[in-house]
């Protein structure tokens, strides 16, 4: 009978504890998702996704945290994402990583100890957005790839790179730096060459999504 009261029983201040876990979470998650990853990458199509992975995670975490649990648990959702794979469209690696941003803030905010002090909380969740920021602002460029139908195979020759990847970037407006020559097909004279890129506009970011490998 203890059993079935306990299930109707309100703690409040588990109840404290998990929203206000939820509430710093979601914070966090917003100025990695909306501030950083939005505003750097011109894109929606990956939020909903960021934040269902991140809000499932954390609930999960939560329910199924304890002393016991919580590395283990932990590392095993970890895993677990390792062995996802999205095959309906190829998926860019920079997006894996904010999935992966997305999953470590849930699993952090959700199973953190007791003894972890609020401060301490916030300082780990910083540490996280400072580093992303300056990474994707300041200390590493944003490279971007686009897969091309090229049907110029007479540039293709070695000693004539310098041409091709002048004509790139005259063909494409991007700031191409280099380049990979895929398959050539002689018989129609077409070859599929692979460009990065660092810098794109708003308007071409969903091509360049889809032709990610």
């Amino acid at each position: 009978m203890n059993s079935i009261e306990n299930l109707f029983f309100l703690n409040i201040d588990n109840i404290f504890t998990l929203f206000f876990k939820l509430f710093i979470n979601l914070l966090f998650l917003y100025i990695i998702a909306n501030q950083i990853y939005y505003k750097i990458r011109k894109s929606r199509n990956y939020l909903f996704t960021l934040y269902i992975f991140n809000i499932i995670i954390f609930l999960v975490c939560y329910t199924f945290s304890s002393t016991e649990l919580s590395l283990g648990f932990g590392f095993g959702v970890f895993a677990i994402f390792s062995l996802l794979r999205f095959r309906t469209s190829s998926l860019p690696l920079k997006e894996m990583t904010y999935f992966f941003i997305s999953i470590s803030l849930g699993i952090i905010n959700s199973i953190s100890s007791n003894n972890l002090t609020f401060i301490e909380l916030i300082l780990i969740n910083l540490t996280i957005i400072l580093t992303t920021y300056f990474l994707e602002k300041i200390g590493l460029k944003n490279e971007n790839s686009k897969l091309i139908l090229y049907e110029k195979v007479e540039l293709l020759k070695p000693q004539n790179h310098t041409e091709l990847l002048n004509d790139l970037r005259e063909r494409t407006g991007l700031d191409i730096h280099r380049f990979e020559i895929g398959n050539i097909n002689f018989l129609r004279d077409t070859a599929d060459i692979k460009v990065y890129f660092n810098h794109f506009t708003e308007n071409n970011y969903e091509t360049v999504d889809n032709d990610y490998n």
